[in-house]
This record gives C-alpha cells, structure tokens and sequence, in this order.
C-alpha cells in the first residue's frame, strides 16, 4: 500500500508592509526638512550674509532651489516608484556604479552625518534643562539615535505614526512663537538707517545659501521609502511638493521673527537662536518652553532620518551591490532591521569623532554633487523612447537645467572654502569606484 504524506505548504518569505499614505509621507517631508536646524543654522547664514535682506534672500533662495530639486525627485520617483529612492533613479537613469556610489557616500558621510549633526543639536537643546558638558552632549547624542533606531526596528508604522506626531508637534511650535512674537514682541534696537549695508561677495552669498540648504536637507528622503508606501507613482510627488511648500514659508516667517525680537549680531553669535528670540518675548518661561518643543522637533528629523536611510542600504544589498545579510526582512516587524541596526553604530561612531560644522559641510556638498547627477539622469530618462510617467515635473527643461547648475555651484564653493575636509570626504566617495568593481567582479565569480 501507498501512503502519501502532504506535506506542509513552506511560509513566504517576510516582505515590506505598506502603511504610509499620503499623509505620513507629507509628515516625512516636512519633519525631517523642519529639524532643529532652524533653531540653529541661522547664525551659521548670518556671519555669512551680515544685512536682514540678505538673510531673508539666502533663505527664498533656498527655499526655490529646495522645490526645484523636489520637482525633479517627483517625476523620477513617479517613475522608478521602488525602494531606494535616489540610489534607484542613479543607478536607472544613469549607471549602477553611480547609485552604488551615492549608498556609499550616503552611509559612510552624508546620511550618517545628518544623524550623527542632528543628535548632536537635539542634545544641546536637552542641556537648556540639564547642565551637560561635552562628554554628556554626545552621549545623550548617541542614546537619541539609539533609542530612535530601535524604534524603527520594531516597523515602519511605528516609526511613521512616530513621525506624524512629531512633525505636528514641531508645526505648533513654530506657530507658537509666531504668535508669541505678534502678540507680545517688541523690535529689537537697530543701527542707523542711513549706514551703509555691507558689502557681500558672491562666494560668502553662496556659502550663506550652502548654510541654508542644510536646514532644507532631507526632502528627498521620502523617496526611499516607495516600496512602504501606497500607490508611491502619485503619493511621493504630492508629499514633496505639498511639504518643501509649506517648509519654505516656515522658514522666512521664523527667520523674519528673529531678526525682528533680537539685533541681527545677537542671531549671528546665538547657538539657541529660537530661545534666545523666545526669552527676549516672554522670559525663562517662554524659552524653555521653545527648547522643549525643539527638542521634541529634533526628534522628528532624527526619526525620520533614520527611518528612509536603511531602505538604500536593503535596497543595494537585494540587488547584489551591498553585503546580502542587510537586505534581511525581519520576520516578525517586516523591516530591514540589520541594515537598521548598522547605520545606528556607525551614526553614533560619528558623534564621537566628528563636530557638527565638519559633519554638515561634508553633507551638503557631497548630496549636491549627486543631486547634479540626479538631474542630468532626468535629462536622459527624458530622452528615452515611449517614457511616459505618471507625473511631469513643471518648467521643463528651464527648471531641472538651473537646479542642476545651481547644484555644480553650491558643491563647488563649499570645497573651495574648505578645502582639506572637502579633499578627504571626497576621496572617501572616490574610493567607493574600486569597491564597486571588486563586487561586481566577485558577484560574477560567484556566480
């Protein structure tokens, strides 16, 4: 007699949940754009572009290179709407050891270093309340990212329910204090009228809008979590545009305040500009008050940060281009929780080695000079037979060929006003070629 066995149907395996709509990716936006930068960077723009016109023209400037380049994410993340956001419009529009060479960077300087500048200022904010010396700064520092991280670990929903809140709760701060500033503000002493501004060259101009874009940093980062998102084609364009919109207004209407309550030497020389100008309205209550609520703002770019940056990272290593055991799927919380748990070590190994103003220069001009390829892909994506995606950026070919130059610019006088951190962060990218090409080959032996 024949027995026949049936045997057990095998489980799939684990795959990536899709919670985020478009309102938790509006949320992605404006949280991780609106960090604690703004609270500030603002004395970083201000020794550069020393006149309340110039400042308020740095940061439109910034403002519409920011939707510019959310323009150009939008029409390439509608059509590649897959995990991995700019590694994927690199490596499709313009070559595979282009994107394996932003997921380098990204890791290694930029992404990192956005965690490691943003812990760092979350933990100066904790030490309005705590006294903290260097040691205890970056020490908070690293246990934000770690606490963050784990977080993010347990899922995606979490962490973006995480996001929504905080992105909330950092709106109502800065309309807090606008309305603290309407209702109560005084003008701070200003000058002689009849003195002469002074003079800026093109170079510091440049340098103060290099300042300002870090404060705009991160509205591509929502793209790296298409494969998360529902329908990502329609989604992810209207999280970008609806969110650089809303930061850029933001923006001038926070720095405007600043320079009205407090004289513009006193921005310039502030590390808690936004207590500094809520002190000056409404005392030690109102600027603790500010610090709380931008500690809690912090947290949402750090979040945020550390939510999208891992997806890359999964992204790479699915497609051969990164070590296999970070493209794991956790099968309980269906996250990529390795390459999680890595970008955590090595974020916290950049507080502890790293400054913030070092951190930031190496961040902008590595992203703009990959922001700059972005584009030229979008070019070739465009001259492709039978492409059609879902959305068409505004003010082709006019707009994508300014953010483009613009980006070459801002890349190029960042180097140049520092050029031995330059030098070494972009030796670091550089050295990712040979790397590419050893795995490529071994991935060919192996196989």
């Amino acid at each position: 007699m024949v027995h026949w066995r049936i045997l057990p149907t095998p489980e799939p395996p684990p795959a990536l949940e899709r919670p985020i709509g478009l309102l938790q990716a509006t949320a992605m936006v404006v949280g991780i754009i609106i960090g604690a930068s703004i609270f500030v960077q603002p004395s970083e723009i201000n020794r550069h572009v020393p006149s309340i016109p110039g400042v308020l023209s740095v940061w439109a400037v910034a403002g519409v290179l920011t939707l510019a380049g959310a323009l150009v994410c939008a029409e390439l993340s509608s059509a590649f709407p897959r995990t991995g956001g700019v590694y994927v419009f690199l490596k499709e529009t313009l070559s595979p050891a282009c994107g394996f060479l932003w997921g380098w960077a990204m890791f290694w300087s930029a992404h990192s270093g956005i965690i490691a500048a943003s812990s760092v200022i979350f933990a100066r904010y904790i030490a309005w309340f705590v006294p903290l010396g260097d040691f205890s700064i970056r020490a908070v520092a690293i246990a934000g990212i770690l606490a963050l991280s784990f977080i993010n670990y347990l899922g995606v929903r979490r962490g973006s329910t995480l996001q929504t809140v905080v992105t909330a709760a950092k709106v109502a701060a800065i309309v807090l204090l606008l309305a603290m500033v309407l209702a109560f503000g005084s003008a701070a002493a200003r000058p002689d009228h009849g003195a002469a501004a002074p003079h800026v060259s093109f170079r510091e101009l440049v340098l103060g809008v290099s300042a300002a874009l870090f404060a705009f940093g991160g509205w591509h980062m929502v793209t790296y979590t298409a494969g998360e998102t529902r329908h990502p084609e329609k989604t992810i364009p209207r999280a970008l545009l609806m969110g650089t919109l809303v930061v850029t207004a933001c923006y001038i209407a926070l720095n405007a305040a600043y320079l009205y309550l407090l004289p513009l030497d006193r921005v310039t020389s502030s590390t808690r500009v936004a207590a500094d100008a809520a002190y000056a309205v409404a005392g030690a209550r109102g600027a603790s008050l500010i610090s709380a609520l931008v500690i809690l703002s912090a947290t949402g770019v750090l979040n945020g940060v550390i939510l999208a940056g891992p997806r890359t990272y999964f992204a790479m290593a699915e497609e051969g281009l990164a070590f296999r055991w970070l493209g794991a799927i956790h099968p309980r919380f269906h996250t990529p929780h390795r390459a999680i748990l890595l970008q955590a070590l090595w974020s916290s190994v950049l507080v502890v080695t790293g400054t913030y103003r070092a951190l930031f220069t190496r961040v902008v001009y590595t992203e703009w000079l990959f922001f700059a390829l972005m584009t030229a892909g979008l070019f070739r994506l465009r001259a492709r037979p039978g492409y059609k995606p879902v959305f068409r950026m505004w003010g082709y070919p006019v707009v994508p060929l300014a953010f483009g130059a613009a980006a070459v610019v801002v890349a190029a006088i960042q180097v140049a006003a520092d050029p031995w951190p330059a030098a070494t962060g972009l030796l670091l990218v550089v050295l990712g070629l040979p790397v590419y090409f050893i795995w490529v080959r071994g991935n060919h032996a192996h196989r």
